[in-house]
């Protein structure tokens, strides 16, 4: 059997911590940032993690990690 290739763009916006879990960046970050507050443009520079119904699917693209 070959190996399953990892999907690059996947491996790129998500990374595992120790545990096993999946972080993520969080979104609405990049642009029409004059009527958000400082506060939530602080909070959004910030790394989350990635809610378990998601897990499975993500996993699946990037097998190796």
């Amino acid at each position: 059997m070959p190996k399953i290739k990892t999907r690059r763009g996947a491996a790129k916006r998500f990374s595992f911590t120790a545990k096993g879990k999946i972080k993520r960046n969080k979104a609405y970050s990049s642009h029409i940032l004059t009527k958000k507050t400082t506060k939530r443009k602080r909070n959004l520079r910030k790394s989350g993690l990635l809610d378990k119904s998601d897990m499975n699917g993500i996993k699946k693209l990037i097998p190796y990690m």
